[in-house]
């Protein structure tokens, strides 16, 4: 499997975090889950090789899309291909979607939204090319290209918030929200409303999905113990670290760090 990030133009920087691409090798005999964490990001997704299906339960899946947007999200779902597999992603500030989709946070939370659905009658050109194209450095070019035009549609950002989102992002979610509204000389609830409106989220859930994305960047820090992550990553006590990441992954910390449990695999690569 192969897994791999590049940095937008800097001109996207204030929206994008990141390109990636993941790459994998699967059949019926040896088929591949993957399970998405909860995460405060978004991610606009095109499966230029292989479409897989989500995992309802245990017996029954749906049909996933091949291209379209994964709201910021509060949950984990788990997804099946039997065959190879090839994805390009687009990882978004959660306030992307709103000022480039004009799709509001709280709509756009927990959801899985086809690209027609988002993009309209332009969604068909821009799957095509995505799928068409030759390799992942074409991609960038035709995403990059089109995520310019978008731009050009951007209203002026509401002073504040977008930092606000940045900077508990960039502290790993472990800013006190009420620090967060002096700065920014607003009440805390006028401060949890229009943050809300942008992120999805109230600051203080966002902040703690932020801490477990933080949580799951330790993976291949194996020398450390779960109360060594537990404290680095800015939770209390090793419980409180342990029920978050229960809810947020549907995961034991102690066997997602093992590496030896379903949707791992990637980070190995």
């Amino acid at each position: 499997m192969k897994y791999f990030t590049i940095k937008p133009p800097e001109h996207l920087a204030a929206y994008v975090r990141f390109f990636w691409v993941l790459e994998g090798e699967a059949s019926f005999a040896q088929p591949y889950i993957h399970r998405s964490m909860a995460d405060g990001c978004a991610e606009l997704i095109f499966h230029y090789t292989g479409i897989f299906d989500e995992l309802v339960d245990e017996r029954s899946t749906e049909r996933s899309f091949s291209s379209g947007l994964a709201g910021q999200s509060q949950q984990f779902r788990r997804f099946l291909i039997k065959q190879n597999f090839g994805i390009f992603g687009v990882y978004l500030y959660p306030f992307a979607v709103s000022q480039l989709f004009s799709v509001p946070g709280v709509e756009a939370k927990n959801q899985m939204i086809d690209l027609k659905t988002l993009l309209g009658t332009g969604a068909n050109e821009l799957e095509e090319k995505m799928m068409l194209a030759i390799d992942n450095k074409l991609r960038i070019k035709i995403i990059t290209e089109f995520l310019t035009r978008r731009l050009f549609r951007v209203k002026k950002q509401p002073p504040g918030v977008f930092e606000a989102i940045k900077y508990i992002i960039q502290t790993n979610g472990t800013t006190r929200v009420e620090d967060l509204a002096n700065q920014n000389f607003q009440s805390t609830r006028q401060f949890e409303r229009n943050f809300k409106q942008f992120s999805g989220f109230s600051p203080k859930l966002f902040s703690r999905i932020i801490r477990f994305q933080t949580a799951l960047g330790e993976y291949n820090n194996k020398g450390k113990s779960l109360t060594e992550i537990a404290y680095a990553c800015g939770y209390y006590d090793q419980s409180h670290f342990i029920q978050d990441f229960k809810e947020f992954s549907g995961l034991n910390p102690k066997a997602y760090f093992s590496g030896k449990t379903e949707g791992t695999e990637w980070r190995d690569s």
